[in-house]
């Protein structure tokens, strides 16, 4: 590999060059959906030139598409070779089917979605969460690996990707809490014999064709059910916080990343969650409500305030140079706390905390792996206000652990716990395999698998009874269900102000 050399000149014509090839620019790709409150729905998609008005065309009958909405937001940034286009609609109906197309009303069979159900509707739901979920294939995980590298798929093996394809039917939405895409292994993978040596400057448009084959083979999924994403550590930047070269003793840093493959740019260009319509930023933090229950996004790389360097900002543990993203002091907490509060349980009694980094979790702490700082900071606001289940990923596994607080297990186990319940499940899938988890187990954990990919499926039942199950993507087989039984007061917002005797004199207040 050479040394970089002329960042710019070669940022600038990596988006001419895919230009020139193709012929139609304003086709659609990639195209995906978020929840944009009760009554909206983001419509993202790219395409390879800019567009001036990027426009929605949708209805209720897939040939009666006699709505439209637009916007000027057609977005790039240096070295990506797209636009990313987003419109918001407003005005829908909830718990409605709407069909929509991008181009124009009758040249192309049109996409569906169907709007939340309103809070407070206790129709039983299902959703699907992801967690370090990278690109399958040629680019990534696949039937062999590199040097290093692990856990391959067997031949003809199904990868979550497609598990997640084969149940579209049966949930409503799909989070994916972080480390999207590993488009920041495209270093890693070519040092370890797994992808074809380029030099530096080449790199990034390997990285971005990491990337849009990712979204692309997303797609399917995505362009019919909202997509709620949140950040990881691998939407930071270019070269995985760091990568060596253990045979030629080199050692790569943020350094040779272009302008557009740092500070999280391409992660913050492509979505566009729901942070306007819950007061949070951008997407790093927000919330929605679906039916009875209250889904939170939290940011565990940067911004976790309160005099903590976060593991993804400068000086931080990961090395990935980016961020704080706030401008107020404490900004991530003090949302967090309000937004809490201001939650009607007797409308949506269940609360889904999503955020990437564990703290409860069978795993050495190896290069901040598990976010102490993260447990300082969130753990005591979810007590107060009665979380009810803590969702992360980040360690490439799967383990289920009993309802927790300050390192105690909840002596009701599942059985109306006081604790939130935590489950770390990393196990979605990417270029490196799965990590071993360190045995023997902590005592608060109930379940772990470090041997198997999959995803877990969320089933509220009622608003007591709420589902956690493991899916093998191999096999779509359950290799661990368990349920939640969970008591919620009858009356009063967030719980918080007396519910639960409040940890007393915590900073974040």
């Amino acid at each position: 590999m050479m040394l970089l050399s002329n960042k710019f000149a070669v940022a600038l014509s990596l988006l001419s060059t895919v230009l020139a090839t193709n012929t139609n620019g304003t086709t659609p790709m990639q195209v995906r959906l978020s929840y944009a409150g009760p009554t909206g729905m983001m419509v993202s998609w790219n395409t390879y030139e800019q567009l001036q008005d990027p426009t929605v065309f949708y209805g209720k009958e897939p040939d009666c598409l006699t709505e439209s909405a637009r916007s000027n937001v057609s977005v790039t940034y240096e070295t990506s070779t797209t636009y990313n286009n987003h419109v918001r609609i407003n005005g829908l109906r909830p718990n409605t089917q709407y069909f929509y197309s991008l181009e124009s009303v009758n040249t192309t069979k049109p996409y569906s979605f169907s709007t939340p159900r309103i809070a407070g509707d206790k129709t039983p739901f299902v959703a699907a969460v992801v967690v370090d979920l990278g690109t399958m294939g040629r680019d990534g995980l696949t039937d062999f690996v590199g040097t290093g590298a692990a856990n391959p798929l067997l031949p003809g093996e199904r990868n979550t990707i497609q598990s997640l394809q084969d149940f579209q039917s049966e949930y409503e939405f799909l989070m994916h809490d972080g480390d999207i895409a590993y488009a920041d292994y495209w270093l890693k993978e070519e040092i370890q014999g797994f992808l074809p040596n380029t030099t530096l400057e080449e790199g990034a448009a390997v990285y971005e064709r990491i990337l849009n084959e990712f979204y692309d083979q997303m797609a399917p999924i995505t362009s019919n059910k909202p997509y709620m994403v949140g950040p990881g550590n691998h939407e930071a930047n270019c070269d995985n916080g760091g990568t060596t070269d253990h045979v030629r003793n080199i050692s790569y840093t943020v350094d040779i990343c272009m302008p557009g493959q740092t500070n999280f740019t391409g992660y913050r260009n492509h979505f566009r969650m729901p942070s306007v319509e819950s007061s949070g930023l951008e997407n790093f933090w927000y919330s929605y409500d679906y039916g009875m229950a209250h889904f939170v996004q939290l940011d565990t790389e940067t911004d976790l305030g309160h005099g903590f360097v976060a593991p993804d900002e400068p000086g931080g543990s990961e090395s990935e140079d980016s961020g704080p993203f706030a401008t107020l002091m404490n900004q991530q907490t003090r949302w967090l706390a309000a937004d809490l509060a201001g939650v009607d349980r007797n409308k949506t009694p269940w609360i889904i905390v999503a955020g990437h980094r564990p703290w409860y979790i069978s795993y050495a702490n190896k290069s901040s792996a598990i976010c102490w700082e993260c447990k300082d900071v969130f753990e005591p606001i979810f007590l107060d206000y009665s979380v009810d289940l803590v969702l992360s990923g980040h360690i490439h596994a799967y383990e289920r652990n009993a309802p927790m607080f300050n390192n105690t297990a909840d002596p009701k186990e599942l059985n109306n716990p006081t604790y939130p319940w935590y489950i770390t499940n990393g196990a979605a899938g990417h270029y490196d395999g799965l990590d071993a988890l360190t045995r023997p187990f902590q005592n608060y954990s109930r379940y772990a698998q470090d041997s198997a990919y999959g995803w877990s499926r969320l089933t509220f039942h009622n608003t007591t009874h709420l589902t956690q199950d493991f899916i093998a993507s191999a096999n779509n087989s359950v290799l661990d269900s368990a349920t939640l039984y969970k008591q919620h007061a009858t009356s009063g917002r967030g719980y918080g102000n007396g519910h639960h005797a409040k940890p007393s004199g915590h900073w974040w207040r």
